[in-house]
């Protein structure tokens, strides 16, 4: 496989892609404000006609998470569209009309805390107390989940034996903030799975949401070897970008910016990220930059500025 190429910004690789798919929380801001680095590159890339699909594993929705940003003080046109993992649910139990979705019903036992019960409220789910009045079983990634696993066990068993549907959103994004991994949405779903049951994982790095993005990118005519999927995490970016055969731009300064903060030559750079690689299944990133930002002025090529 070809070593990763180091880049002083996105205008090393603009010419070279069509669609942009930018992750949001580490990338573009830190939860306090959008980074202005940030704003420039998104402005060089509309400037040239890119399509840019900001995609985030957050609950809230397209129009809500636009609202946020705009909070954040990221103008109003620097983007495309966005998909988030609440955006990709929300359509999913509306529509009910396709793939992991059909059939899944309205009423729902929920694994999780406030926030995922408040997110379905939004979209007009009832919660019921017993599985077995639940058309499906959400365990949420959204909340932190304290409780030991086997707190769980009675519900799990009946829900294989129901054969319902089980949604797992974001089983690893609270993983790594908690002190053991005895407990969480991905042990809970592995607990299911190893009962007999079938999980269908919502968010990144799983495949429903990066194929939704590639229905969003096809209906613009883009395909994904026209496009580059740019984020801080490797394990959720890069590996989903890589599942789903698209080129990859690991920005530094992100969650991983505690390790590559102690290279100080290239060298050492590249020694980082080979032991991050290993760390995550040997998937390795087509591109490597210190944070988004625009870089060096292109000359007057293909994608040049429109006039």
């Amino acid at each position: 496989m070809a070593n990763t190429k180091f880049c002083q910004g996105i205008s090393d690789i603009s010419d070279s892609y069509t669609g942009f798919i930018i992750d949001t929380w580490g990338v573009l801001h830190d939860g306090e404000k959008v980074f202005e680095s940030a704003i420039e590159c998104l402005k060089e890339l509309k400037a040239r006609n890119k399509f840019v699909l900001l995609l985030s594993n957050s609950e809230m929705d397209a129009a809500q998470t636009a609202a946020e940003l705009k909070k954040l003080g990221l103008p109003e046109g620097y983007y495309s569209e966005i998909l988030t993992s609440g955006e990709l649910l929300k359509q999913g139990i509306e529509k009910q009309g396709e793939g992991v979705f059909a059939g899944l019903g309205k009423t729902c036992f929920l694994i999780g805390g406030d926030r995922s019960r408040q997110f379905l409220k939004g979209v007009n789910v009832d919660i019921v107390e017993k599985i077995e009045n639940a058309t499906f079983l959400f365990i949420s990634g959204w909340d932190d989940l304290t409780q030991d696993i086997a707190t769980y066990e009675d519900v799990l068993r009946e829900a294989v034996r129901r054969r319902i549907k089980v949604l797992c959103v974001n089983p690893d994004g609270r993983a790594m903030q908690t002190i053991n991994f005895s407990t969480g949405p991905a042990m809970i779903a592995k607990r299911l799975q190893e009962l007999g049951g079938v999980v269908q994982m919502i968010g990144k790095p799983y495949k429903p949401i990066y194929h939704h993005a590639i229905k969003i990118l096809h209906n613009n005519d883009i395909y994904p070897g026209q496009t580059v999927m740019v984020g801080d995490s490797m394990g959720h970016d890069i590996i989903g970008g890589a599942l789903v055969n698209m080129d990859t731009c690991l920005v530094k300064n992100g969650v991983h910016s505690p390790v590559f903060k102690v290279a100080d030559s290239p060298a050492s750079v590249n020694k980082i990220l080979n032991t991050l690689i290993s760390q995550y299944n040997s998937i390795r990133p087509t591109y490597l930059v210190d944070r988004l930002k625009w870089g060096k002025a292109l000359p007057d090529r293909k994608h040049r500025k429109r006039v």
